[in-house]
């Protein structure tokens, strides 16, 4: 009998763990930096690569922080919602261009439009370790201290923007 219960049992605690599995979602991967400070960087930005950002110049503000590259797929994907949502100005958004060539960058914002404030490059991909990228397109929203209050793993979408960064921007920027 015996023989019997402990297989049914594995059975069923694997079903558990299945059955909670496929209700997570998977662009919500938890990050250690929710709540902490964002991490500090100084990098040339993608249009004038003789002038550097660093968060820091974004103190006092709520700010999106869109990690994306020409060659990504899903980038193109969200691009169109980032147009959309720049127009609305609920908040800058800062590119981090990732392991990308400048000039197929700069070509891609010319052709598709550009909806950041303005790009810093990340041609090796150091800021995009320290920001715990596991790939593009990701997006954190920072608030006006420089925390991390958010992050989006995979592309913006017009559901996105209205059920979470929206509504969340608008809370911080009442703080």
């Amino acid at each position: 009998m015996l023989k019997y219960l402990i297989p049914l049992a594995i059975f069923i605690v694997l079903g558990v763990f299945l059955a909670i599995g496929l209700k997570l979602n998977p662009t919500e991967i938890p990050s250690p930096f929710i709540g902490k400070p964002a991490p500090a960087f100084s990098a040339p930005r993608l249009d004038s690569p003789e002038q550097q950002l660093a968060p820091a110049d974004l103190q006092g503000k709520v700010w999106l922080f869109n990690v994306w590259a020409s060659w990504c797929t899903s980038c193109r994907a969200e691009h169109p919602v980032l147009n959309e949502l720049a127009k609305q100005q609920a908040a800058p958004i800062i590119g981090l261009n990732y392991k990308d060539a400048r000039e197929d960058a700069l070509s891609w914002l010319n052709r598709l439009g550009n909806p950041y404030e303005m790009s810093v490059v990340d041609p090796e991909g150091r800021i995009g370790i320290d920001y715990g990228v596991y790939g593009v397109p990701e997006t954190f929203v920072i608030d006006k201290k420089g925390v991390i209050r958010h992050k989006l793993t995979g592309p913006v979408t017009p559901e996105t923007v209205q059920q979470t960064l929206l509504p969340l921007i608008a809370k911080l920027q009442a703080e």
